[in-house]
């Protein structure tokens, strides 16, 4: 299904009948493809909801830059549509910061966070000007290439990189399929956004924060204060996995949000 936010159409899946709902929020520059292995057994409890951000994926691409409070937004039309009062969040990189603006707009129509491979901080300037850099090269070139070559680089586990290089092959492909101009419209709305400490000791439910002991963007000293910024916060660490364990590790994945879910 299409949901329309103003001038986007958000496409939408929806998976299982539970009486509780998560929202499952892809990363960067991806789509709801990435989460094939977790939906059918987290369906067997909850009502699972995938989409795919603004300017990626099979939803529309629209002018930006995509800013996070955008993107919350479009989440809750989302909700709206479906007619859920509260959901779970969980956001993969990209997908948490969205999570996190969410939180600070929505907090009353939060159930619950998990944080994958995401962060809590703003970009460093310098982070912010590469995101720029690359935005505009997508954009002058009419290609995501260099954008699918540097986060495959940056991003793939060390353990996967030598025992499943198919999974090199499944990013690139999902990755490949997105417009060139969404992705710079991302790229530019990330550089923009506020971090999210500010707002960290409010968010009273509770909150995962997951880690990947191969993730080449972050370390597990990140992620253990991350979690400590949330009263109800807790640490929760997949070994043998870069960046994408959804990909990488996706029965580790699984059942640490099962474990989210409750059930």
């Amino acid at each position: 299904m299409n949901v329309s936010n103003g001038d986007a159409r958000i496409a939408v899946n929806v998976a299982g009948d539970g009486a509780d709902t998560i929202v499952l929020i892809h990363g960067f520059p991806l789509s709801q493809e990435i989460w094939t292995a977790q939906i059918p057994p987290l369906a067997q409890c909850v009502r699972v909801v995938t989409l795919d951000l603004r300017g990626m994926g099979r939803s529309s691409v629209s002018d930006g830059p995509y800013l996070m409070e955008s993107l919350a937004g479009d989440v809750a039309a989302v909700l709206d549509a479906l007619a859920i009062e509260r959901a779970g969040i969980v956001g993969h990189s990209l997908g948490g910061y969205v999570a996190l603006a969410f939180a600070r707009m929505y907090v009353e129509r939060l159930d619950r966070l998990a944080l994958v491979c995401s962060r809590i901080d703003a970009d460093s300037p310098e982070r912010a000007a590469h995101r720029r850099e690359l935005a505009d090269d997508a954009e002058c070139s009419g290609s995501n290439e260099r954008i699918v070559r540097e986060l495959r680089d940056a991003t793939i586990g060390a353990t996967t990189r030598r025992e499943h290089p198919e999974i090199i092959e499944k990013f690139e492909k999902i990755a490949q399929k997105n417009d060139p101009r969404g992705l710079a419209a991302m790229l530019r709305g990330m550089a923009l956004r506020d971090g999210a400490e500010d707002i960290a000791g409010d968010v009273s439910v509770p909150v995962s924060v997951i880690y990947a002991d191969e993730d080449p963007l972050g370390s597990r000293e990140e992620a253990s204060r991350a979690a400590a910024a949330f009263p109800g916060g807790r640490l929760a660490v997949i070994e043998r996995s870069g960046h994408l364990p959804m990909l990488e590790a996706p029965r580790e994945l699984t059942a640490c949000l099962l474990d989210f879910t409750g059930r």
